[in-house]
C-alpha cells in the first residue's frame, strides 16, 4: 500500500482476534517509531513493550476506562518520553516528539494489517502518574501515550466504515 492510501484507509481498531502479532513485526513497527522525525534529532523517548496479558490488563486500568481495548490486544507499547534526552532550551519538545513516534507505530501496523488504537495518557496526571507507579518508572521519564495493536475482529472493523476526514471549512487560504 502506498503512503496516502495507508494514512487514509487507517481506522481505529479498538476490537481484536488472539492471533499473535509475529516479533518481526513488533521490530518493524517500533523502526518506524524511531525513524520519525524529532526536534534536534533528541530522540526524546522510549517504549515499553508487552505481549504479556497480565501486564496488558494492568496498563489498561492504569490507563482508564478509554484504555479497555488493550485487554483484548495482543500488544501494548507505552509511549514514553525522556526528558533526560529532551532538547534543553525547549523539553516539551517531547510531547510532539511522543505523538509522532505513536502516529508512525499506528501507521506502520496499518501497513501491516495490523489494527491498532491511540489511548491517551498525558496531560492527564492520574493516568500518567498510574503508570510511573506500575512500571517504576524513573520521574524523568513520562508516560505519552499507549498504542493497543491486534489483528482486527472482521465483525467489528467492517462496522468502521470510513467517511472521509476531509472538512473544506477547517481549511483558511491566506486569512482566518
Amino acid at each position: 500500500m502506498d503512503a496516502l492510501e495507508n494514512i487514509l484507509t487507517r481506522k481505529s481498531v479498538r476490537e481484536f482476534t488472539n492471533r499473535p502479532i509475529k516479533e518481526e513485526d513488533v521490530k518493524t513497527i517500533l523502526h518506524a517509531a524511531m525513524s520519525g522525525p524529532s526536534c534536534v534529532n533528541a530522540r526524546d523517548w522510549s517504549f515499553l513493550v508487552t505481549k504479556k496479558n497480565d501486564i496488558l490488563q494492568k496498563m489498561a486500568e492504569a490507563n482508564g476506562k478509554p484504555a479497555q481495548p488493550l485487554k483484548k490486544a495482543q500488544l501494548g507499547i507505552l509511549v514514553l518520553g525522556d526528558l533526560e534526552r529532551a532538547f534543553k532550551p525547549a523539553p516539551d519538545y517531547w510531547i510532539i516528539d511522543g505523538s509522532i513516534a505513536a502516529q508512525n507505530m499506528i501507521l506502520a501496523a496499518h501497513a501491516l494489517g495490523i489494527g491498532s488504537v491511540w489511548l491517551g495518557t498525558y496531560p492527564q496526571m492520574e493516568r500518567v502518574n498510574n503508570l510511573q507507579k506500575l512500571f517504576n518508572l524513573p520521574e524523568t521519564v513520562i508516560p505519552h501515550s499507549i498504542i493497543a495493536f491486534g489483528y482486527p475482529d472482521e465483525d467489528s472493523y467492517a462496522l468502521a466504515k470510513g467517511k472521509g476526514f476531509y472538512e473544506e471549512d477547517r481549511v483558511h487560504i491566506d486569512r482566518w
